[in-house]
């Protein structure tokens, strides 16, 4: 069942067998210059049926005529407008994809030193884009290895965002963040992809920090694969995968069982 909030700009997904008061807040990808929540109910839908949680996928403003730090701004008070309404911290996870799991790391990096009650349970990012500087290794070994984008549009897509504001501002790229204190973290990405490194280096990072972070490489998938969801098993396997990971968090037994699918490592 779908229905849209009045008061902040996203869309309710809600299981028909919702079994758990916890909420997921999800940020789409999309570049910050395009996608919404409708366009990724495939994900949304998937992760409410196999959480059993509310899903609020967040409708944050699209650059360029919104630019940074817009989407951040919204990313933040949708967890304040959660928090004002009665969801308690450790009752939300969040998640996102490509430009949205950039928000993710970037929403528990700023929460864990500004307001760490604020902070969520957890937090899921598939191919986040972390790196808005564009200094990974991986957007010159993978260019056109994925027919997702090329490395001139990860330069394009951040002009567009970031204007003249900084690409190393950690609220933009949160690989230049304190990556300390931060609650679990599952990421997952393709070992063809441009945002490889973007994922390998925070989840390093966080590690380094002493923190949880598990990294996941699926083997030459697109970016963005969990959106075809019913149509390959390693969108199912990661979906899956992810779900499970939110219910442990919340202290829920879990029984998911992942597809046999080709990944490259887990660490």
């Amino acid at each position: 069942m779908r229905r849209t909030d009045g008061t902040i700009p996203g869309e309710w997904i809600v299981p028909d067998a919702q079994t758990s008061t916890n909420v997921l807040l999800y940020f789409h990808g999309g570049g910050y210059v395009s996608c919404s929540p409708m366009t990724h109910r495939a994900i949304t839908v998937a992760l409410a049926r196999d959480t059993g949680c509310r899903v609020l996928a967040l409708d944050y403003r699209l650059a360029p005529e919104h630019r940074f730090p817009m989407a951040f701004t919204q990313a933040v008070a949708a967890v304040h407008w959660l928090l004002v309404h009665g969801t308690k911290a450790n009752e939300i996870a969040v998640a996102g994809d490509s430009a949205g799991g950039g928000l993710v790391v970037a929403l528990l990096a700023y929460l864990r030193a500004t307001e760490p009650n604020a902070l969520p349970r957890c937090g899921v990012a598939f191919s986040p884009w972390t790196d808005l500087a564009a200094t990974g290794a991986s957007l010159q070994t993978n260019d056109g290895k994925c027919a997702m984008f090329h490395t001139e549009n990860i330069r394009e897509f951040a002009t567009a965002y970031l204007g003249d504001e900084s690409p190393r501002d950690p609220r933009a790229s949160p690989l230049f963040a304190d990556l300390s204190g931060l609650p679990p973290l599952l990421l997952h990405v393709s070992s063809s992809e441009l945002l490889l490194d973007d994922a390998r280096r925070v989840h390093e990072r966080i590690q380094d920090a002493g923190g949880e972070s598990t990294l996941r490489v699926y083997d030459d998938v697109p970016h963005g694969w969990q959106l075809l969801d019913g149509l390959v098993p390693e969108a199912r396997s990661s979906l899956a995968e992810a779900a499970g990971f939110i219910r442990e968090c919340f202290g829920a037994k879990t029984e998911t069982t992942f597809a046999d699918v080709p990944v490259g490592s887990r660490s």
